[in-house]
């Protein structure tokens, strides 16, 4: 498949919110909503997208009924965190999973709705829960299980974009969409190097499609690979004889402070990219200090009782750009 190239598809409000671990990273001041407390002052995690939408609503100046369509997705089954925020709004809503790709999945898809002219505002968003996704993709904390240096500690959060045909600071201008790679990784607590060949198969036709290079760009960011991931990323790219030259860099590295904070390689989820991305790459775009970036969210598409009937993990990663508008 071909990349996708779009000519008026613009990124407008924009909100995040998140829990206690992230209150105590290196992007806490950038962070719209933040909470001292892992249920977030609720019985259930529903409120952290509730709260990501609502700063986005009013940096965008409008209301919910003023949006054409909701794209959300999230690591629940059956998508229960975005059905459950979603259910009170009456607008259209198409749930989306791609496990910790989610964020670019859904731009994607939103580009796709506002540059073929069938919606004029689509509000894109996901979150993840550190707890939920434990009890999903490995083990409940409660468990006590043991965990080893490769894993990723899931970030409890949520982010939320608003796209629009309306000019803005940021624009999202290409996506490559992923295809589903499976290397025969089947250890839970290694996803960065499960999910690894995905985003170097993205990126590499990505490159291909468009004729780009990692000096194309100011920065090519993936989502959740974190430590383990991103060097293997960085070894697969060397043995084809391209050097990302210190571009390649992980929201997983980029939301903690692995020396201060037990997260072990760093952190993963769909909150991960997206609160990355919104929080602290797009101000870069704003400010001018970056004109030109590829997000590529990265996931694992695994379930525990698959891993437990001895299944491999497939995994997928999708790509997408975005540019800085500020002096066009």
């Amino acid at each position: 498949m071909k990349t996708l190239h779009f000519q008026s598809v613009f990124v407008g409000g924009c909100g995040t919110a998140a829990g206690p671990m992230e209150a105590q990273g290196p992007l806490k001041d950038k962070i719209d909503k933040l909470f001292d407390d892992i249920y977030c002052e609720e019985k259930t995690y529903e409120r952290l997208m509730s709260e990501a939408c609502d700063h986005a609503l009013r940096a965008q100046g409008c209301k919910t009924s003023d949006l054409d369509l909701i794209l959300g997705g999230d690591l629940l089954n059956q998508l229960g965190t975005s059905h459950y925020f979603a259910r009170d709004l009456d607008i259209p809503f198409i749930g989306l999973y791609g496990a910790c790709s989610n964020s670019t999945l859904i731009a994607a898809n939103a580009a796709m709705w506002i540059d073929s002219g069938h919606a004029e505002r689509v509000l894109g968003l996901t979150s993840s829960h550190n707890a939920t996704a434990e009890r999903q993709f490995r083990y409940p904390n409660e468990y006590g299980v043991q965990k080893p240096e490769t894993t990723t500690y899931t970030v409890t959060g949520a982010g939320a974009m608003i796209f629009q045909n309306e000019k803005t600071p940021v624009r999202l201008t290409q996506a490559t969409l992923g295809r589903i790679l499976d290397w025969q990784f089947t250890n839970p607590n290694d996803m960065g190097s499960a999910m690894a060949p995905a985003a170097f198969d993205t990126i590499c036709r990505h490159f291909e499609n468009t004729g780009t290079s990692f000096d194309d760009y100011d920065l090519i960011v993936t989502g959740d690979l974190s430590k383990i991931g991103r060097s293997m990323l960085i070894d697969l790219f060397k043995q084809k004889g391209m050097d990302p030259h210190d571009k390649l860099i992980d929201c997983g590295l980029l939301i903690y402070d692995r020396e201060h904070q037990e997260v072990f390689a760093g952190g993963s989820g769909c909150a991960c990219s997206a609160v990355v991305t919104i929080a602290y790459l797009f101000d870069l775009l704003r400010t001018k200090a970056l004109h030109k970036i590829m997000v590529v969210a990265t996931g694992a598409l695994l379930s525990t009782v698959i891993v437990q009937q001895k299944e491999s993990i497939p995994c997928i990663a999708h790509a997408v750009v975005y540019e800085g508008t500020v002096g066009e």
